[in-house]
């Protein structure tokens, strides 16, 4: 995910090159069919060009916004999982005690099931940012973006989750989770078998086992949340024939631009070539950003930088079981694809 203060135009320009070089050749090829080699007839009318261009614009605010909100919920999904992660970690560590038991644990026990507990959760973390950076069919596949994740050492890509886990997880735990259809769900199955455990021991009560369970299923609402949009596509319709209507409309441009500049006078009619290579290249990249935002979880430029937050989010709760021995920060990565 960039995160500098703003794409620097150069930037912009190298990443949108080819919605810029197609509308400039093809405007080139306008002016000079029409003033070089006499095709005056291929002048269009700018009206019925103008219509087709603020339809577009409103199917592209669409796309956007739809585009945008898909993006942002999944920001949201993550900061709830903040939250609650936050959450489990103080809760285990306060909530596991001798305080009801008839058969009181050590105090070596206790700190190993309240250690058990958060690190199954930092698994848990570990195993669904993988599970949502698998790549679907709908998202940028293909030779040229397995590139792009690897340049950029999409951690998912270049790391093994047997290896993430391994930090975590005993490796017979490891084996039976891998071995899942859903190896996150499972993780969070294991969580709450173990809370059983615990209530039948008696280190914790009712009311403790409630409310650790009240957050079990907080993170599994909102890892559902993820996958809806993991596993769900923004609707194909909209998606490409809002892409088709926008290159039928770029196309049209310069035909209905050519007529209007030859008319201003001898001259003129070369300014078709940068005004409609500027208006073609606005639509084009403003349909390119909504299909690039539609998948905030393809481990691309535009996503959710869950690597990185999932990261910090192990670095708070090994911190409130007063680890001092903590896994460097992970900075989202800035970048430009072209």
């Amino acid at each position: 995910m960039h995160t500098g203060h703003r794409y620097p135009l150069t930037d912009t320009i190298r990443w949108s090159q080819r919605e810029f070089l197609i509308p400039l050749i093809l405007s080139l090829a306008v002016v000079v069919a029409h003033t070089n080699l006499g095709l005056t007839w291929i002048g269009v009318p700018w009206l019925p060009i103008s219509m087709i261009g603020v339809a577009v614009a409103f199917y592209l605010g669409f796309k956007n916004n739809a585009s945008y909100d898909r993006m942002w919920e999944a920001r949201k999904i993550y900061g709830a999982i903040v939250n609650a992660s936050r959450s489990w970690a103080f809760t285990a560590r306060d909530f596991v005690t001798n305080l009801h038991a008839d058969e009181k644990a050590s105090d070596e026990e206790l700190d190993r099931i309240r250690r058990e507990l958060v690190l199954r959760h930092v698994a848990w973390m570990d195993a669904l940012r993988f599970q949502l950076r698998k790549v679907k069919s709908w998202e940028h596949e293909g030779p040229q973006f397995d590139g792009f994740r690897e340049f950029f050492k999409v951690a998912e890509y270049s790391e093994d989750l047997h290896v993430e886990l391994a930090r975590c997880l005993p490796e017979e735990e490891i084996a039976e989770v891998t071995a899942q259809i859903n190896p996150a769900a499972r993780l969070l199955s294991n969580q709450s078998r173990q809370l059983l455990d615990l209530r039948e021991r008696g280190l914790i009560d009712d009311f403790r086992h409630m409310e650790l369970q009240k957050v079990l299923h907080e993170l599994m609402t909102q890892q559902g949340k993820a996958e809806r949009i993991k596993n769900f596509p923004f609707p194909r319709q909209y998606s490409t024939v809002n892409s088709i209507f926008a290159m039928i409309f770029t196309t049209l441009v310069p035909f209905g631009m050519v007529q209007e500049f030859a008319s201003l006078g001898e001259g003129a009619v070369w300014l078709t070539v940068p005004f409609s290579t500027v208006v073609c290249w606005v639509f084009l990249t403003t349909d390119k950003i909504g299909d690039w935002s539609e998948s905030p979880f393809e481990g691309l430029a535009n996503d959710v930088p869950i690597t990185a937050m999932t990261r910090g989010i192990e670095r708070d709760v090994r911190q409130m079981m007063d680890e001092k021995d903590l896994p460097p920060a992970r900075s989202p990565e800035n970048m430009i694809l072209t």
